[in-house]
């Protein structure tokens, strides 16, 4: 009888442990997102920083005569490979490159940063963007990235040209026709075993840091688009005067406070594709920290149609080339 008595004991502690496990699962998303709006840093938050003032989350390359201003207004975070570094950087960077896909260094390199704002470097921006809106949830809420990374610095360092492309021209998965209807979906089960919504979003920050910027590229999208859900983070007139990639929604704004969440599915993998690739890169790492299976499409629209007569702004050889800054 005694045994029978402590094996449910035992039992019933295990059962009760299961059942506080998944109340923890089932509100963490809840809680996390609460936290988040509560403390302003919903999308529209991390894209555009609202403080005093307005702090976009990417710092456009100075003109010569404003070098010198630009970079001692900087801590300057460079994330490429220490080779690349050591050959050539801005003036007053400091190398934090990532040990395999894990970026996680950037956030002990961001506490010497005092007073200054900081910069994340990377070779074409999207890194940069992706690590800026991670550094942002994780406090440092005027992080900005270098637009079009070093291949915007100086021409020396130009990646950009090899990642354009227009495989969209000439794709029967590049389509004109108006946007899908949205449909409503479950949030996505974060399962971790905490209750606090600061505490969340900095296991989570962190988690998404250690596994590294997450992105896809155009071939791979266009080539069999319904093996994603993807998003075209464009205008409605952008959506249908560049085409879209064939069955693409269009959620934007995209926020928690709004609702749209609830318009992405979390059981399929999540494509985001904008202009360049570096504002997709942020929803990005946003929408991993919130528990989706989350992906940039890497050079945006660029690096489906760079050739598209639609643009008007953002377009790598048109009005944005390298410039020629000068270099350590």
């Amino acid at each position: 009888m005694k045994r029978l008595l402590i094996l449910a004991l035992i039992i019933g502690l295990f059962t009760t442990s299961c059942k506080d496990d998944e109340t923890v699962d089932a509100n963490a998303f809840n809680t996390l997102s609460e936290y988040l709006e509560t403390n302003s840093m919903d999308v529209g938050d991390i894209l555009s920083y609202h403080g005093t003032t307005d702090v976009k989350f990417v710092a456009a390359p100075p003109v010569e005569e404003d070098l010198s201003s630009f970079t001692s207004t900087y801590h300057i975070i460079d994330i490429r490979n220490t080779t690349d570094f050591e050959a050539d950087h801005i003036a007053g960077a400091v190398n934090v490159p990532p040990v395999g896909t894990d970026l996680s260094g950037v956030l002990t390199e961001a506490a010497n940063a005092g007073s200054k704002r900081i910069l994340v470097v990377c070779y074409t921006g999207q890194t940069a963007c992706y690590t800026t809106a991670l550094l942002r949830l994780a406090g440092y809420s005027d992080t900005q990235a270098l637009k079009w990374g070093m291949s915007g610095w100086n021409s020396e360092f130009d990646k950009w040209t090899g990642g354009i492309g227009n495989a969209a021209e000439t794709s029967a998965n590049w389509k004109y026709d108006a946007a899908p209807a949205n449909q409503l979906y479950d949030f996505p089960d974060l399962n971790i075993n905490l209750t606090d919504g600061a505490a969340i979003l900095e296991a989570r920050v962190e988690e998404v840091l250690k596994a590294g910027f997450k992105g896809v590229s155009a071939s791979d999208v266009l080539g069999s688009p319904s093996d994603f859900f993807v998003n075209n983070y464009f205008s409605d007139a952008d959506y249908t005067g560049f085409g879209h990639v064939s069955g693409a929604y269009r959620i934007n704004p995209l926020t928690l406070t709004g609702g749209e969440m609830a318009n992405l599915n979390p059981s399929e993998q999540i494509v985001t594709y904008c202009y360049t690739g570096q504002t997709s890169a942020v929803v990005t790492a946003y929408l991993r920290v919130l528990g989706y299976d989350a992906y940039s499409l890497k050079f945006g629209m660029n690096g489906l149609y760079n050739s598209n007569s639609a643009w008007a702004s953002n377009q790598w050889g048109g009005d944005s080339n390298p410039k020629n800054l000068s270099y350590e």
